[in-house]
């Protein structure tokens, strides 16, 4: 049976609108379903987009990621943020990301809105309030998929290229136990409410391989004990600072070099007893990093007084010595986190080695006062997903491709392995591989539907 449409997009965020957007703007006939009542998905809540600059510096930072897939993402760059400026949404200019990355400042929530534009005013659509509930075969090949509607009409959507791009599976309590590691179930999600696996869970269902398993997951430190309240304490909650101060956990030791990322800080706590642990700055980190802009551009919110206000747990020490009144219900010895700030500054204060390292930030915590906040890890997205190739196909455990079947943005796996370098990238740069893929079995007329 011909099919009834080029390219049908499983999820309506960053990287399948990409893929649609590109794909209609080249004749294909495309379709996107998407759960939600609104397109964006998580990447409403995203401003830059980033990556490292050169395939030596990935190597670096993302060592144990597909070699293939990571150096994708830097040599396609340049031409995502073109592709954004095409669009007619304008990128920044070029600045500093993180220690080791460039980007681009740009409104991602015009982009996505721009997006859905470009499909429609194509002949193209997009379905809201719509479930996918599992993919069609055909001869060995994915041709499609069955969906229902919020008013509960079923239809076989029919396409030559299926395109999963749910964005990750971050919403599912199973799957983060499964495939990020016991105990990630209890992790906060800092994302869209329906990044929930469904994508996962189609790609699984026709066979299709997944990686790699305990890569870890990207997302931040926040306080414990306040929950998320609206999508902008995604970011306003984000302790971004924490790359500058020290982490204690339960037992009262540091346990990674927290100058490497906040967020590989934050997939170290997630391991740690309880999955909590306490951060400690002085007035240097306070005035330096905590209220000023994590990037340039950035909104200033001073992390630790909107903890203060919120509930967190947080507490200012005039002296070292008043760390020794930690309140017990905290689990935390008090002298025993005093006695390690001052081995630390001790030994940092005579440039002596420090265990863990402190790479790039190895100055003394010294000049009162103190701040302390408990903080926990908190999901984004994870790194473990469908596995796919250099062309955004999905391959089996034997890593052959499944025909008909595509993948983008965050429900990729292999990518990112306990390390990360910019999901908006990834989600842009596959998901215009993704809709090139697509347009290699030419162009279809209008689309139609079978109920």
């Amino acid at each position: 049976m011909e099919p009834d449409l080029d390219l049908l997009v499983i999820g309506g965020g960053m990287g399948g609108l990409t893929a649609a957007a590109n794909a209609a703007r080249n004749g294909l006939s495309v379709i996107v379903i998407e759960i939600g009542a609104d397109v964006g998905g998580s990447g409403r809540y995203a401003g830059y987009i980033w990556t490292a600059p050169t395939r030596e510096v990935m190597e670096e930072q993302n060592p144990g990621g597909d070699r293939e897939l990571r150096e994708l993402i830097v040599d396609n760059f340049a031409e995502a943020v073109a592709w954004i400026d095409s669009s007619g949404v304008r990128t920044g200019q070029a600045q500093r990301i993180l220690p080791f990355g460039v980007g681009h400042r740009f409104d991602t929530n015009r982009y996505v809105d721009t997006c859905r534009k470009i499909v429609e005013e194509a002949g193209g659509e997009v379905w809201l309030r719509a479930t996918p509930s599992d993919l069609l075969e055909a001869d060995g090949a994915v041709v499609g998929a069955r969906v229902t509607t919020s008013d509960g009409r079923s239809s076989e959507l029919r396409a030559r290229y299926t395109l999963i791009a749910t964005g990750g599976f971050q919403g599912s309590t199973q799957l983060r136990e499964e495939l990020v590691g016991p105990g990630a179930g209890n992790l906060p999600v800092r994302s869209n409410p329906h990044s929930c696996g469904g994508g996962m869970d189609l790609a699984r269902a026709v066979g299709a391989a997944t990686g790699f398993e305990r890569a870890g997951f990207y997302g931040h430190l926040v306080p414990s004990g306040i929950p998320f309240a609206v999508p902008s304490d995604f970011v306003d909650l984000s302790l971004y600072f924490s790359e500058h101060a020290l982490l204690f956990n339960l037992d009262g030791e540091r346990f990674s070099d927290e100058t490497l990322g906040d967020h590989l800080t934050t997939i170290a706590l997630s391991e740690q007893p309880e999955a909590r642990g306490l951060l400690v700055a002085d007035s240097r980190v306070h005035r330096t990093w905590s209220a000023t802009p994590y990037v340039e551009g950035a909104e200033v919110i001073d992390k630790f007084a909107l903890a203060t206000r919120r509930g967190g747990r947080t507490g200012v020490a005039g002296t070292l010595a008043e760390l020794d009144l930690l309140p017990e219900e905290w689990g935390y010895d008090g002298p025993k986190i005093r006695q390690a700030v001052g081995h630390f500054n001790a030994r940092a204060g005579a440039s002596q080695v420090l265990t863990p390292g402190r790479r790039l930030d190895a100055a003394p915590l010294d000049e009162p006062p103190f701040y302390v906040i408990e903080a926990i890890p908190a999901i984004t997205f994870p790194f473990c997903g469908i596995k796919v190739d250099s062309r955004a196909r999905v391959v089996d455990a034997t890593g052959a491709v499944i025909p008909g079947l595509l993948a983008a943005g965050s429900d990729t796996g292999g990518l990112w392995n306990r390390a990360y370098a910019g999901g908006v990238a990834s989600a842009v740069v596959f998901g215009l591989i993704a809709s090139a893929t697509a347009r290699t079995h030419g162009v279809r007329s209008a689309p139609t539907t079978h109920s």
